[in-house]
């Protein structure tokens, strides 16, 4: 099963695009064999899988937005009434407001996936770096998870990265982004301030820039919001001059350094408004700043690069 050339992809060749299965399976089978009775883990598994599922079944027959959204929003509200709550409200927003942020995000990693190496090594620096907060507030079942899932994104980096041999399609990019959203709201789901806040959004900075520079542009270029192109961060950083494997680095790092100044954020080491302030504005001047750099032209297709555009 391949992923062919066309008019709207830059790869030349045809590419297998099931390697996201591969990470599913490297990831939920050594967790899946140390459950030992942790219930949020067990549930944090069972849903991840239904995500890649629904994933592994776009990636063979392209379905409705509608029926991902119901799926990723079951998977989500178990994984909230599993203990995904947060205490901001006390009301019934509480329970709404992390299962939105679950599906937003997973999605998010979807439209990551957009460029060899960038969405494996945001997902291997993130998990990496989370489990140490995991661990430390006593997660120890999501500790292993995040664990094992940078270990797996890891292995299928080498894959990966350009000239890439394999893509990860939507089985794995979708069960990424849900592993991750998930194992945030799970860790930090026992803050009361603005730590809730913060945190998930600092360790979800990349995708969550990524997504929002695109949704600005094609609301201000009059684009479908939901088509596939080459106006992500990705592009963007091509189009200054980074190579692909560069930009793969670059936003690997970055996603690095924000899930790293998160963990004294997690722990309470340090007060959270300071960080969410500072992490709310680098994002909106990252999003300003990339909608200066010009995607919308004749010559969006046409770019040297082994650039990939989602569906």
């Amino acid at each position: 099963m391949t992923d062919r050339p066309s008019a709207r992809k830059s790869h030349k060749n045809p590419t297998p695009y099931l390697g996201g299965v591969t990470i599913v399976i490297g990831v939920l089978l050594p967790s899946a064999l140390v459950v030992s009775g942790d219930g949020r883990l067990l549930t944090l598994i069972v849903a991840s899988l239904a995500v890649a599922l629904l994933g592994f079944a776009d990636d063979l027959r392209p379905l409705t937005p509608s029926s991902r959204l119901i799926v990723e929003g079951l998977a989500a509200a178990a994984v909230v009434s599993m203990g995904g709550r947060i205490h901001l409200f006390g009301n019934p927003l509480d329970y709404l407001l992390p299962l939105l942020w679950i599906v937003v995000i997973t999605n998010s990693f979807n439209l990551l996936d957009n460029m060899d190496g960038a969405a494996a090594g945001v997902a291997s620096a993130t998990g990496a770096v989370l489990a140490i907060p995991a661990f430390m507030v006593g997660q120890r079942g999501v500790c292993l998870l995040l664990l094992a899932l940078a270990c797996g994104c890891a292995g299928f980096l080498p894959h990966n990265w350009t000239p890439a041999r394999i893509f990860m399609g939507d089985a794995g990019s979708l069960f990424i982004g849900f592993v991750i959203a998930a194992s945030a709201l799970l860790v930090c789901a026992g803050s009361r301030d603005e730590t809730i806040v913060a945190a998930p959004l600092m360790v979800t900075f990349v995708a969550t820039v990524d997504t929002c520079v695109v949704l600005v542009a094609r609301h201000r270029a009059n684009r479908p919001l939901m088509l596939g192109g080459t106006d992500h961060v990705s592009h963007r950083l091509r189009r200054l001059g980074l190579s692909t494997w560069q930009v793969a680095a670059v936003l690997s790092a970055t996603a690095a350094l924000t899930c790293l100044a998160a963990v004294p954020v997690i722990c309470g080491w340090v007060p959270a408004l300071i960080p969410l302030a500072c992490t709310a504005g680098a994002g909106a001047l990252f999003v300003w700043l990339l909608q200066k750099v010009p995607v919308y032209t004749p010559h969006d297709e046409t770019l040297p690069d082994p650039t990939r555009v989602p569906l």
